[in-house]
């Protein structure tokens, strides 16, 4: 009798079985009527604080909006950019949406959905700074930037001296106050920042010609979860969704 139950054991386990026994993300989500989000909180228009206290912004539309058509409650889980990631490992959330770029680097270890804002990199210093012109006057000027963000990464290959932030707020404020000379950002968040502080000592010198596409991050093997959010991308984009929310923060459809 044992030696029958071991057999049908071993016919069982490679139909998945054994599977059934590991978390499926997306199942899990389901269950629990929750998608766990990751994000900063304080990196408008992406994802910050309403002088109310509520937590908004372009990023967080598009994630209540993918929970919605997944059928579930979006939940939010707020950290500093720098551990947001780590967090996702840790399974504190089951995606981070925060304006994440799509790197190879991140390929390596992650998986993304269909990519939903494109962005490009720009060289902001103070108004009244003459000295830089362009990405390649950086060496040995000091650039405020969040330490692992893809735009630190720019300044790092261009010689700057990284200073470090918590993010685009306190970079621009560095720059401002002349406790950085520099720093490379994102162009949509600087649009942003000038509508709402036109008078602000800051100007754009250069631009990447490159454009940065961003996504929701998720683990490696939540494939599964990866296939429902790009599923419920393609219907925000199709319904108009996606296309009212990008006009409300930026005036222009993001998504190109």
């Amino acid at each position: 009798m044992k030696k029958n139950y071991l057999a049908l054991l071993a016919m069982l386990l490679p139909l998945g079985f054994a599977g059934s026994a590991m978390a499926d993300t997306l199942a899990n989500v389901k269950a629990s009527g929750q998608l766990k989000i990751g994000t900063e909180g304080t990196y408008a228009p992406f994802t910050y604080h309403t002088i109310s206290g509520d937590l908004t912004g372009f990023d967080v539309e598009i994630g209540e909006a993918i929970a919605k058509q997944l059928k579930v409650k979006p939940v939010f889980v707020e950290g500093k950019w720098d551990g947001l990631i780590a967090g996702l490992d840790a399974k504190r959330y089951d995606v981070v949406m925060n304006e994440v770029g799509i790197s190879p680097e991140r390929q390596k270890k992650y998986i993304f959905s269909s990519p939903y804002i494109v962005s490009k990199a720009v060289l902001i210093v103070k108004s009244d700074n003459n000295t830089i012109h362009q990405f390649d006057d950086l060496k040995g000027k000091t650039t405020a930037q969040s330490l692992t963000s893809n735009y630190a990464q720019i300044a790092r290959h261009y010689g700057g001296q990284l200073v470090n932030t918590d993010g685009f707020s306190q970079s621009v404020d560095l720059v401002v106050q002349g406790r950085a000379d520099a720093t490379v950002n994102d162009s949509l968040s600087y649009l942003d920042f000038k509508k709402h502080r036109p008078d602000a000592p800051v100007k754009v010198v250069a631009s990447d010609s490159d454009a940065n596409s961003s996504a929701v991050l998720i683990r490696k093997e939540d494939t599964s979860l990866q296939s429902a959010i790009n599923t419920a991308l393609a219907q925000l984009k199709k319904d108009g969704t996606y296309q009212k929310i990008s006009e409300k923060y930026f005036g222009a459809d993001v998504s190109h």
